[in-house]
Parts: C-alpha cells; sequence; structure tokens
C-alpha cells in the first residue's frame, strides 16, 4: 500500500481525508505541524511517506517555509501536494517554486483530492518507466555530434572515416533537414584544410546578381552601391573550406562561374579584370535529384563531375527510426526547460508516437518538436500527450481513390495534392516560404505562384 501523510492542524479536516484515502487503500499517517513534514520527509525507508497532503497556515511553520527547508539540491520536486484555503495565484505560483508536486484549494471536492492524488501516482509509475527506458539506451559519449547506430548511419560513418584526410571535392545530397551542415562541418574538421575557415553560403537564400558578388566580391564602383572593394566568400576561405549549401538553386550563369574556380582555382571579382588565386576545399550540398536537374537542363553535367568527386548521401530519418530515441536523449539534454535544470525524461508512450511518425522534415523537425514538449511539460516528463506534430490538426487527408471513383480529373487531383503539401510545408518551417520552397524541391517563385503571400 502506499503511504500518505495528511498534515493540518484541524482534525476534523485529517479525519476526513484519512476517512477518505484509507477506503482507497491508501496507509494514512498524520501530523499537525509543520516539522512534522520535515521529519517525515527526512526519515529513511518504509517510515518516509510517498506523498505528503500538506496545509499551507500552520502553528509552528508556514507550509511554503516548510517546501523550501524540505527540499535538497538534488529535489527538483518534492511528492508534496498542499492545501489551503487561500487560493490566490500567489500561493500557487510559491507553492510550484518550492517544489510542490500540486496544490488544491480548501474546501475541497473529494473527488478532485483523488484525482490529483492518482495523477501524482500515475507520474511515479511514468518515472519509473522511464529510467528504465534511459537505462537500456544506455551509456553515450556527449563529445558525439553525430547520432545514430542504425545502419545506414553507420554507412555514413564508413564513408566520413575513409574521406577523413582527404582534401577532395565532396557532395553531400539528402532530404532538407538531415543534417548536411553538420556533416560538413565534420570534413571540415578532419581535413588538412581544418586550420583555415569553414566559410558557409546558402545558395538559395540570394538572387543572381548578389550570389556571384557574395561567393567571388567586388571592385569599388562595380555596380551602383559598390564603395569599396569587398573579398567573397571564396577569398574568405583561403587556405579553409567553403560549404555551399543548395547547390542546386545556383544559375546556370553562376554554375558556369563555379565550374572555372573549381577547375582552375582562381576567378576574377565582379568588376574586375585581376585574377585572384586560392587554395579552398569544396564541399556542396543539396536535396535535389542532380541527375534529374541535368536531363531538365537545370545544371550542368561538367560542374556535376567536378563536384561529385566524393558523393555522401545522408538517408532521411524514416529510413533510421531505431535512431529517434538517441536523438531524442541528445535533444532533451540540449533543449533544458531553464539555465540549469535537469533534461527533461521522455515516456515510452512519447517514443512510440515519435517512432510512428514519418518525419518529412527530419532530424530538424525533431529537434523543433522535441525543444517545444519540453516546454509544454515545463522540464518534467515528456508524455505522447505533449508530442504534436505539425499541421496534425488540421491537416486535410486526401482520398485519392475515393476522388477518382468521383470522377475528379487528374489536374484537380494534382491541385489539391499541391496546395495540401505546400500546407505541410509551411507549417513544418513555421511558414518560411524559402525553407518550404527547399524542402518541396521547388523555388520560391513557384512556390509564390502556386500559394501566393495573402496582402
Amino acid at each position: 500500500m502506499a503511504r500518505i501523510q495528511i498534515v493540518d492542524d484541524d482534525p476534523a479536516i485529517r479525519e476526513v481525508l484519512r476517512s477518505l484515502l484509507e477506503d482507497e487503500g491508501f496507509d494514512v499517517t498524520e501530523g499537525d505541524s509543520g516539522q512534522s513534514v520535515l521529519d517525515a520527509l527526512s526519515a529513511d525507508g518504509d517510515r518516509r511517506p510517498q506523498l505528503v497532503m500538506m496545509d499551507v497556515r500552520m502553528p509552528d511553520k508556514n507550509g511554503l517555509e516548510v517546501l523550501r527547508e524540505a527540499r535538497g539540491p538534488k529535489d527538483s520536486a518534492l511528492p508534496v501536494i498542499v492545501m489551503t484555503a487561500y487560493g490566490s495565484s500567489n500561493v500557487a505560483i510559491d507553492a510550484m517554486r518550492s517544489g510542490a508536486y500540486d496544490y488544491i484549494t480548501k474546501p475541497f471536492d473529494l473527488e478532485d483530492v483523488l484525482l490529483t492524488i492518482q495523477r501524482f501516482f500515475d507520474r511515479q509509475r511514468l518515472s519509473e518507466q522511464v529510467e528504465a527506458l534511459s537505462v537500456r539506451l544506455g551509456d553515450r559519449d556527449p563529445n558525439e555530434i553525430m547520432i545514430g547506430n542504425s545502419p545506414p548511419m553507420q554507412e555514413v560513418y564508413k564513408t566520413i572515416g575513409r574521406i577523413a584526410h582527404s582534401d577532395a571535392t565532396v557532395l553531400i545530397t539528402g532530404e532538407t533537414g538531415t543534417g548536411k551542415e553538420l556533416i560538413a562541418t565534420i570534413l571540415h574538421g578532419t581535413s588538412s584544410y581544418s586550420r583555415g575557415p569553414l566559410v558557409k553560403v546558402n545558395c538559395a537564400a540570394l538572387p543572381e546578381s548578389l550570389l556571384e558578388s557574395e561567393l567571388f566580391g567586388h571592385e569599388k564602383g562595380a555596380f551602383t552601391g559598390a564603395i569599396n572593394q569587398r573579398k567573397g566568400r571564396f577569398e574568405m576561405a583561403n587556405k579553409g573550406t567553403i560549404f555551399l549549401d543548395e547547390i542546386g538553386e545556383m544559375t546556370l550563369s553562376t554554375q558556369k562561374k563555379l565550374l572555372r574556380v573549381l577547375q582552375e582555382r582562381e576567378f576574377e571579382r565582379v568588376g574586375g579584370s585581376i585574377s585572384v588565386r586560392i587554395d579552398t576545399r569544396v564541399i556542396a550540398a543539396t536535396n535535389k535529384i542532380l541527375a534529374q536537374e541535368i536531363e531538365a537542363g537545370r545544371f550542368r553535367e561538367d560542374l556535376f563531375y567536378r563536384l561529385n568527386v566524393i558523393s555522401l548521401y545522408l538517408p532521411p530519418l524514416r529510413d533510421r527510426k531505431e535512431d529517434i530515441p538517441l536523438l531524442v536523449e541528445h535533444f532533451v539534454e540540449k533543449h533544458r526547460y531553464k539555465p540549469g535544470a535537469g533534461p527533461s525524461r521522455v515516456s515510452q508512450a512519447a517514443i512510440d508516437k515519435l517512432m510512428s511518425y514519418d518525419w518529412p522534415g527530419n532530424v530538424r523537425e525533431l529537434e523543433n518538436l522535441v525543444e517545444r514538449a519540453t516546454v509544454m511539460s515545463q522540464g518534467n516528463i515528456i508524455t505522447d500527450e505533449h508530442i504534436t506534430f505539425y499541421g496534425s490538426d488540421n491537416r486535410r487527408i486526401i482520398d485519392i481513390s475515393e476522388r477518382v471513383r468521383r470522377g475528379a480529373s487528374l489536374p484537380e487531383l494534382q491541385q489539391d495534392v499541391e496546395a495540401q503539401a505546400i500546407s505541410e510545408a509551411l507549417s513544418i518551417t513555421d511558414g518560411d516560404r524559402l525553407e518550404a520552397a527547399a524542402l518541396l524541391g521547388i523555388k520560391v517563385t513557384e512556390l509564390n505562384k502556386l500559394s501566393p503571400v495573402a496582402g
């Protein structure tokens, strides 16, 4: 039987609660002072109650003072439910800040009392399950920045190991959110260029006119607003590494100039005529299938072969779901509810729910979801109720077979699917249209045509 201590200086209150709880099968003890709570919580073994129900106002010590005294350096939450006739927000906030599990106000409904107690013991059982899950996951090196033991990730590690000391150009492919930038950072750190800078360029974030100047720099007076000479990213990355993210978004004109840099290791700044020589390692990444882009005439085949000296593919999260528990453990450690707080813990039901999802936004989406769940759980146990997927409340599921039976035309179906995909992508990226376009593998101008911005 679970042991509960009732502490109140009013004997009538103690009698009512004792009768209620003993009828429910609890082992009940009583106390009438704040000191009796401190004595009970400091007791060892079976003498220590599993839960204390304590009044705030008592003769010797205020209940909030008792909570603060009882709370040790490792006690983030005490097994205490505070009872008070003063149900103001200040009392409630102070009680929770001081470590109480919950509070109830007098006069209380006995059904509410039982529900609050039941929630406490349910949470205790959940904590035990979470501890068992943590033991199964085992210890992980906190210095690791690549998380996952699945077969697809083992192949990634093998490839990184083989090319660790090579300075050859690398093309990283994979869906948005799989960790291509992280891989580029690792490759830079293991190469002979690691003493130089790692310069990152998002090719999808800049229009062609700005991208060329960003990559190669410009001379004073090269265009309106060019009041000074400016070094480009390639020049900044000399003796280091340049990471060209979303290389598939680069226009054919800029691709041609990039090809020359890869072939000859030199270029001219915009508006200049003097060649600038560089010694820079190039790592590129894309979420597009470049073979299809070449066939469609949107990507140069000769540039593809220059970039694809070493190819490294990052699998989507749906193809390595066995890594989800390890990734979750990493993210709850990273995203704590507040500075100095311990990491949240995650229930098995929450893990199961995460494992059942297909993760269109991949690891980035998982990290955002875990961070949100940490906030919603206030840094305590993350349950399946804290797991909400982007757009899940208003997702419009299209039943293709039913629509076809009703005579819907192919253009109508395509339009509906496009609208749903765009809505989902915008939900995943929190409305960032550039990221949503990249997630869907289209240009932001195409996204704006299909889904205009409301004016």
